[in-house]
């Protein structure tokens, strides 16, 4: 997962948080694997992950990733329908999430899976310096 968080993220998450956040209570953890090609043995390689916290009756997309070289295929979009699915058997009704403005193929998976527009965070992310877009997909009844 590490390797596929820095080949995805700017500032990605050190190895400490990955495995500090991983562990906690209430993370629901997700990952996509593909299998080997040529390889003969059968082997899978990790390819996508997402990461949420569930503090029901909301819940918040803390991570998404695929690998680049795994992109455009789906997968985050399997990813996080499987996760909408999940949350919502957990009674999770809202789930929220931060997105870099000026990351328009997340901002378009999410907005066209259901996420709308919530708010902003001046100055969140680091490295470069730039503004996080809130957005929010209602799940379950109000």
């Amino acid at each position: 997962m590490l390797q596929i968080e820095r080949a995805s993220f700017s500032d990605p998450w050190s190895e400490e948080s990955m495995a500090t956040t991983l562990s906690s209570q209430g993370m629901l953890v997700l990952v996509a694997n593909e299998s080997g090609e040529g390889a003969g043995d059968g082997a899978a390689r990790l390819v996508g992950y997402v990461v949420a916290l569930v503090i029901a009756p909301d819940a918040e997309i803390a991570d998404l990733a695929i690998a680049p070289d795994a992109r455009r295929r789906g997968t985050g979009r399997a990813l996080l329908a499987r996760a909408i699915d999940d949350l919502t058997e957990l009674g999770v009704q809202r789930v929220h999430l931060e997105v870099r403005e000026s990351n328009l193929a997340a901002r378009t998976l999410y907005e066209s899976t259901g996420f709308r527009a919530a708010g902003r965070r001046r100055g969140y992310y680091r490295e470069p310096l730039e503004d996080a877009l809130l957005l929010t997909r209602q799940i379950g009844p109000t």
